[in-house]
């Protein structure tokens, strides 16, 4: 049986990722810079480099700071479908970033590369049958992420709770959970379920290191339940807090607008005059269910160590005990 303790325990996940606690900070894009990334490290958990929403040399730049600032694993989220893709994995194998999450595409085309370079590969998932995928692909472990996370997110919606067991039925790699998990005790259950870890996006963006504006921040604090919903799911399914914005998008989609229409609404850089620029009204607001029991913006540390202390308190006095 694995012990728990104030320092972590002993898992595959802690194994493979070389941290102390099985508690990984999602990638998100305008958010996850190296201050967030070197102060999750730094607590114990995984930190993570977004790199969906960086130029190439600015990816270059991060990375180089957070290793100034970290002597601890940290890691960059790589979305496959990103333009620039090649100038990005010349830079993680160039800079020996240990640790890659990759993330909408095919696992296949970029993980025997990096894992030539000793590059750990981590790929998400919204299904058991891509898991099953990944783990043909030789990913060293899955990410499954149910319909209740924030950013983009996957058609079948499946939430969490549902989708953990399935891809523990299914694949033999190590598994992390993701989606509406904002809590020690959410890790809990998760984990109850078959996973070895957790990935949390929602709670770090409300954190002081996070790059998000601090509007999109007070946005997310004062979000209630009911307040996101899954948008796009004809162009690219993303979850939004429900602003003008969002209404729009709802409006031509009630009305049957094709691809062509969603996109030319989207246009170029709406997520960043939202997540980045602080534009409330007008910019894509990106944020998982799990906001509306957010309420407070705290040290990034912080959030670690009290989602482990939370994680023990559910082991050793569950609510029905």
């Amino acid at each position: 049986m694995v012990q728990i303790s104030e320092n972590g325990f002993d898992n595959r996940v802690t194994r493979l990722l070389g941290i102390q606690y099985p508690i990984i900070q999602g990638g998100m894009i305008w958010a996850a810079g190296w201050r967030l990334a070197s102060a999750v490290s730094n607590a114990g958990g995984l930190g993570i480099i977004g790199a969906g929403s960086m130029y190439p040399d600015v990816l270059k730049e991060h990375v180089r700071k957070c290793k100034q600032a970290t002597s601890k694993p940290f890691a960059v989220n790589l979305p496959l479908l990103y333009p620039s893709i090649e100038e990005h994995v010349a830079t993680i194998i160039e800079e020996k970033v240990p640790i890659v999450f990759t993330s909408a595409g095919n696992p296949k085309t970029w993980t025997a590369k990096l894992k030539e370079h000793g590059i750990v590969v981590v790929h998400v998932v919204s299904s058991a049958k891509f898991a099953v995928k990944c783990q043909d692909a030789g990913v060293d472990a899955v990410v499954a992420e149910g319909f209740e996370a924030g950013g983009h997110n996957g058609r079948e919606e499946t939430t969490t709770l549902c989708l953990i067991p399935a891809v523990r039925k299914a694949i033999d790699v190590p598994l992390i959970a993701a989606g509406g998990i904002g809590s020690g005790r959410a890790m809990y259950a998760t984990m109850a379920l078959g996973a070895e870890g957790v990935q949390v996006g929602s709670r770090f963006v409300c954190t002081h290191e996070a790059s998000s504006h601090q509007s999109f921040k007070d946005a997310i604090v004062a979000a209630g339940e009911g307040d996101t919903a899954l948008a796009l799911k004809k162009l690219t399914p993303v979850r939004l807090i429900k602003n003008k914005f969002y209404k729009e998008v709802e409006a031509a989609e009630n009305a049957g607008a094709g691809n062509e229409e969603l996109a030319a609404l989207l246009g170029r850089g709406r997520a960043k005059l939202g997540m980045f620029e602080g534009d409330m009204t007008e910019g894509e607001l990106e944020i998982g269910q799990v906001s509306s029991t957010i309420n407070d913006i705290l040290p990034a540390g912080q959030v670690v160590t009290d989602m482990w202390r939370e994680f023990r308190e559910a082991a050793e006095r569950p609510f029905w005990g």
